[in-house]
């Protein structure tokens, strides 16, 4: 025989000889905690038995599930299966068929009826959480709709009532257990100091976030910078403000810098003016230039044309190469996202206005003048008898 038989057979002994003591150690367990001996085909059918009829029960309550849901969606017609209410409904009897599938699946496995009862108490009781809190959710949305109220408002609403509907259920859901609701609300409570002495930065923001949930110096979908960052509100969190920037990226800043920053709002009073430099050479008119860049601004499609928001063309200052003007014009809130684009745009139209019209936009420079520079005569003289 050659080696590779030997290595097989001595393999094969090696396995038979480990299954064998695996059985022999665990029928010693099973007898020392039951007193009895471990059968082993006993047992093998048992298992067998208990999985095939948790596989019956798990499939009587899915189809049970699934003539529910047919029932549902002919009764209600296609239109009305895709709203909200639909989708709940169907979500909560998904909920109870494996609910119901999971009690009895337990009950076959020997759990005791008293954590049954309690698994069962429980799980309606969670069930009854979610509709309150898909109740409240929609009063909240429907007064907030109704009264024109700001969406950060609802959303401090939301946030509050969801952690007290949750910390409840958790709370109930133990008591059905037999654990001591007084203990486990006492012992929150210490957890609760120490987590606060634990994570005060946390509990800053969150404060934070309430004081400009309530303060309001900017709502969702207006256009900010805090720290330096601008961009749009998007979420005002419990912990953090989301701004997304104009190239769709997202930031989220905690609540306790955006407290104690300066805030710039550019949407809290609608209308916004845009300030626009633009340069002409000193030897130009700046009443020539005014008359040429007017027409421009008037014929834009997005700029204000209304009372107190004509655009304007002002002389601002003289700088070292150029006079210095300024365009002024309005742009409506809704503008606001595609303001840089607006800008480039005018200033576009500006440039190609004053190159037609001849205008000169100057470029920094600088004019040096030498006087009695004795020191320059040996390197300068040539030059001048070649010009002489």
């Amino acid at each position: 025989m050659d080696s590779k038989g030997v290595v097989q057979i001595m393999m094969e002994s090696f396995g038979a000889d480990l299954i064998e003591q695996l059985r022999r150690n665990l029928g010693d367990a099973f007898q020392a905690v039951s007193g009895e001996n471990l059968d082993w085909g006993a047992l093998l059918v048992q298992i067998l038995g208990q999985l095939l009829v948790s596989v019956i029960y798990l499939g009587v309550f899915l189809g049970v599930y699934l003539i529910l849901i047919a029932a549902i969606r002919l009764g209600l017609g296609e239109r009305r299966t895709k709203t909200p209410l639909y989708i709940q409904m169907r979500s909560g009897l998904r909920y109870l068929a494996g609910l119901g599938a999971l009690v009895v699946i337990l009950a076959q496995f020997g759990v005791s009826p008293e954590v049954l009862k309690a698994m069962a108490r429980a799980g309606f009781m969670v069930l009854g959480f979610y509709v309150v809190w898909v109740v409240f959710r929609r009063l909240i949305k429907e007064g907030t709709s109704r009264y024109r109220m700001d969406p950060s408002i609802r959303q401090l609403v939301e946030n509050l009532f969801a952690v007290i509907a949750a910390t409840l259920a958790v709370v109930t859901v133990l008591a059905q257990f037999g654990f001591d609701v007084v203990s486990i609300i006492a012992g929150l409570g210490i957890v609760g100091i120490a987590v606060g002495f634990a994570a005060q930065s946390t509990l800053s923001n969150f404060i934070a976030g309430i004081t400009l949930l309530i303060e309001r110096p900017f709502r969702i979908g207006d256009w900010v910078t805090i720290n330096g960052q601008e961009g749009k509100v998007v979420k005002i969190a419990l912990r953090t403000t989301w701004l997304r920037t104009r190239d769709n990226i997202f930031t989220m800043i905690p609540n306790d810098s955006v407290a104690s920053t300066d805030i710039i709002n550019y949407s809290a009073e609608g209308v916004t003016r845009l300030n626009i430099p633009v340069g002409i050479a000193y030897k130009e008119s700046a009443k020539a230039a005014r008359e040429v860049l007017m027409p421009v601004l008037l014929a834009h499609p997005e700029v204000l044309q209304g009372a107190g928001m004509e655009p304007r063309v002002l002389l601002k200052s003289l700088g070292d190469s150029s006079v210095n003007l300024e365009v002024k014009v309005w742009i409506t809130p809704d503008n606001l996202d595609v303001r840089p684009r607006i800008m480039a745009d005018i200033l576009e139209q500006m440039k190609e206005a004053l190159d037609a019209a001849g205008i000169e936009i100057p470029f920094p420079h600088l004019q040096l003048f030498i006087d009695d520079a004795k020191g320059l005569k040996p390197v300068l003289e040539p030059f001048y008898r070649l010009r002489g």
